[in-house]
């Protein structure tokens, strides 16, 4: 199994044309990253909504969550079974699947912030509009980043469910190697989505350092604290 792996993979067949490894991959991200755009579009101002009115979440949070029950798979086939085959179902399967870990931690994120820091906003002249911006949004980002990077990494391992209607991505080899037995191909299909989920959880690990305010992090403390340290005995 394992030499077989090895095999395909470094078959250079398998690495050209129309079908090839890079193509899948082209494939693979575009399922994943125009669903994740298109979730966040929804899901985001509607969390940033429901955390800074406190008004509708029991609805809203609760109607996302019973989304997750949607088993993605039988959901893509009724939208195909409505609609036909082709690009859309796929996008509308994994968007719901996107939904509901980013409406949830961008509301979470909203809602935890501190009533005395908006009380603080507030009586320095801020807008409701200024304080969601300037206030609530830095100080929720580490958890709008993590939804983000949950519906990533749910959405890329899912979206290999495009093969079952006859669209490309990773999810090719493993419908393809099962169709004919070819459990290398399979084993192959199943480690590349696994390692590219793990390279865009890396990715979005870095983001969330460099996009989170460093007073939230701590660097800010650290950089500090490194600047006024004492100079070493005996140095001018």
């Amino acid at each position: 199994m394992i030499q077989g792996l090895f095999d395909f993979l470094g078959d250079s067949v398998n690495w050209s044309g129309s079908e090839g490894i890079p193509t899948r991959l082209v494939e693979h991200l575009t399922y994943t990253f125009l669903s994740l755009v298109i979730a966040a579009v929804i899901a985001f101002p509607i969390g940033l909504l429901i955390g800074h009115t406190r008004r509708g979440a029991f609805v809203a949070i609760n109607t996302v969550n019973a989304w997750r029950a949607l088993p993605t798979l039988g959901l893509l086939t009724l939208i195909v079974l409505l609609i036909g085959i082709g690009q859309v179902p796929v996008i509308i399967a994994l968007v719901v699947l996107g939904i509901p870990p980013i409406l949830a931690s961008t509301y979470a994120g909203v809602a935890g912030v501190d009533r005395n820091t908006i009380d603080a906003a507030r009586g320095m002249g801020m807008t409701g509009r200024e304080i969601l911006t300037k206030v609530e949004i830095p100080i929720a980002m580490p958890l709008i980043i993590s939804g983000l990077r949950s519906a990533t990494l749910q959405i890329v391992s899912t979206a290999t469910v495009a093969a079952f209607v006859a669209l490309g991505g990773l999810g090719r080899y493993v419908i393809d190697g099962l169709g004919v037995r070819d459990f290398p191909q399979m084993l192959a299909g199943a480690l590349m989505v696994a390692v590219l989920a793990i390279v865009l959880d890396l990715a979005f690990a870095l983001i969330g350092r460099y996009a989170v305010s460093a007073g939230l992090t701590g660097r800010l403390r650290k950089n500090v604290n490194t600047s006024t340290a004492p100079a070493p005995a005996g140095v001018n």
